[in-house]
């Protein structure tokens, strides 16, 4: 039997985070939850009732700014320890005692936005013109009046917010906590199965027959809790449609893309072009990886496999630091000094072990450095996915270095142009330091077969099934299990065409993301990952100033989408970048055929 998955106490404490910089301990992040609490009242007792003159308003906002800064903090430690294993008695208990806590604070500052909307424009205008802290806080607000609630609905909303918002708190307990998947047997050796090991190991086994067992496995289990994970992603689709309506939203299109400050176009056209003109470019990178492996036919869990398994190396933790430190040295020393502390300090939890949180994701608490979960394995290719997540890092450490906690992050839309920077900046670090055919081959397919394909193919598509979801929502129609399970294989036989068979059980995948517990955030991938192929392309060739990106960074949450991409000469209200990355990734796949034509000449 391989290597089991190991309890989170029996990993290598030396690779885990160390929360100690948020609270050293859970008695002294008791203490904070009591005094969030308190200061909470405090501010209620002090301003209810006041918030009339632009003096006052901005008076308020400023303590208000404290108040926000502690509860991130108590926030993001208990969730953190709650991602690492959400298994353990103690950290479910420390979440439900933050939790209960969380709505007292909610409910006793309820009043703070209804009574600052009660205000009228010109009063917000001037307080916002007195105070550039507070401004774009209070612009937002403006934008927002037109759908605001009135002061006892929104109180009611939040006493009910604990809820309303338990769908992903619901399917992250079910998916990580409930569901127990049986080990299986190939060729005589078992193997565990977890959500962990199938996502970051069996999806990418060279072996078929290893490779086909385990997917049978995985998706069978998860048919068995399908009617369940319905039943929480209609709480999730059900709550947003009533808000939207609530809010006197047209649709809840509109709603979810509201606080991402972009219109329905440039959500529309994200998916629109990516599924018309990017499918035939991943059509001819599927045949390619079909040619290589020598697969009679190529089926939906071919797709993951490696353009070149045997050559991958495999990679320690102290070497990918090395790296990391060389290929992101193009954004300077102050950013090294980010990614060098990140290991050093312990910013980063490696081991992979039951209960953890599947993928990979960055918290940044404002006023602390920022937190990387990952699943460690030891491949080569994690060096892309810590570039991805440091990438997060850098961006808010760099936004909340010169921006205030209402000003500090962008919107959805360009979140993840950063991350993906930093892969295509590793990338070409990587292949500069070698010309040899195969190496430049593995380059690239790291880039299509992760990168691209994680951005511009996973979420996409998932982006593309949530759109369709949508509109059953919007128009009143109901989202049954079955109707979750067609639309997903419907859409994966849409981009992948006749060339790809679609697995019985591939209809599943949508069980297995929690993005669909975040309003429009899978088409962002794509996003931002269009913004950073065309300003890592003007860095690379010397037409942009480094300089310039890292002043975007800094600009935080204070700009829209557009105005972010303007500051490094990109224009997202054309098509054009979009058409040009797909132009790009498709020149990046010819390059791979032609490379393996050499090879297979040599």
């Amino acid at each position: 039997m391989t290597k089991k998955i190991d309890q989170r106490w029996e990993v290598n404490q030396a690779h885990t985070w160390d929360l100690s910089d948020l609270f050293e301990s859970d008695d002294a992040f008791d203490k904070a939850l009591q005094k969030l609490k308190t200061d909470a009242s405090a501010f209620e007792q002090k301003y209810q009732g006041t918030l009339t003159t632009p003096d006052t308003i901005n008076t308020a906002l400023d303590a208000y700014r404290a108040i926000l800064e502690l509860a991130t903090a108590v926030g993001t430690y208990q969730s953190l320890q709650l991602s690492a294993n959400q298994q353990d008695d103690a950290n479910l208990e420390r979440t439900g005692k933050y939790q209960i806590a969380g709505s007292t604070v909610q409910n006793t500052l309820s009043f703070f936005e209804s009574e600052l909307l009660l205000n009228d424009e010109d009063t917000l205008q001037q307080a916002a013109s007195l105070s550039e802290e507070n401004k774009l806080y209070l612009e937002d607000l403006m934008r927002d009046k037109p759908h605001t609630l009135s002061p006892e609905v929104n109180k009611a909303l939040t006493a009910l917010s604990p809820v309303l918002d338990s769908s992903y708190n619901t399917y992250n307990r079910s998916k990580l906590a409930d569901i127990s998947f049986p080990d299986f047997t190939v060729k005589g050796t078992t193997y565990p199965m977890s959500f962990v090991s199938y996502e970051n190991e069996f999806e990418f086994e060279n072996d078929h027959e290893l490779r086909h067992a385990a997917f049978n496995t995985f998706h069978g289990k998860l048919a068995e809790y399908q009617n369940t994970f319905a039943a929480i992603y209609n709480n999730q689709i059900t709550k947003e449609k009533a808000m939207s309506e609530l809010k006197g939203f047209e649709s809840v299109f509109d709603y979810l893309l509201f606080d991402q400050k972009v219109s329905r176009d440039m959500y529309n056209r994200q998916i629109d072009l990516i599924m018309e003109h990017l499918a035939p470019h991943m059509r001819k990178y599927a045949k390619l990886l079909q040619r290589i492996h020598k697969l009679d036919k190529m089926t939906y869990v071919d797709l993951k496999l490696s353009v070149d398994p045997d050559f991958e190396p495999s990679i320690s933790i102290e070497e990918s630091k090395d790296y990391l430190l060389d290929g992101l040295a193009v954004l300077g020393d102050d950013y090294r000094e980010i990614v060098r502390r990140s290991f050093d300090e312990r910013w980063i939890d490696f081991p992979q072990n039951i209960g953890k949180s599947t993928g990979a994701f960055c918290s940044s608490p404002y006023g602390n450095h920022p937190y990387i979960l990952i699943n460690w394995t030891k491949r080569m290719r994690e060096v892309f996915v810590l570039a991805h997540e440091v990438g997060h890092a850098g961006h808010f450490y760099l936004a909340g270095q010169n921006q205030n906690i209402y000003n500090t992050r962008a919107s959805l839309y360009f979140i993840e142009a950063p991350s993906t920077m930093n892969e295509l900046l590793m990338a070409n670090h990587l292949k500069k330091s070698n010309d040899d055919p195969r190496f430049q081959r593995w380059i690239l397919s790291s880039m299509i077969g992760r990168t691209y394909y994680h951005n511009f193919v996973t979420h996409l598509l998932e982006a593309a099934y949530q759109r369709e979801v949508y509109r059953l929502v919007d128009n009143g129609q109901p989202v049954s299990t079955r109707t979750l399970s067609t639309l997903k294989k419907e859409v994966l036989a849409k981009f992948w065409g006749e060339d790809i068979e679609i697995n019985d059980g591939a209809e599943l995948t949508w069980m297995r993301q929690p993005h669909y517990f975040m309003g429009l955030y899978p088409y962002t991938y794509s996003a931002g990952l269009t913004i950073a192929t065309e300003v890592s392309q003007k860095v690379i060739d010397g037409e942009l100033p480094i300089d310039k990106w890292k002043d975007v960074l800094k600009a935080g949450g204070t700009k829209t989408p557009l105005e972010l991409a303007k500051m490094v000469d990109v224009d997202l209200s054309t098509e054009t970048p979009l058409l040009n990355t797909i132009a790009h990734i498709g020149a990046m796949i010819d390059e791979m055929v032609d490379l393996t034509d050499l090879l297979e000449k040599q």
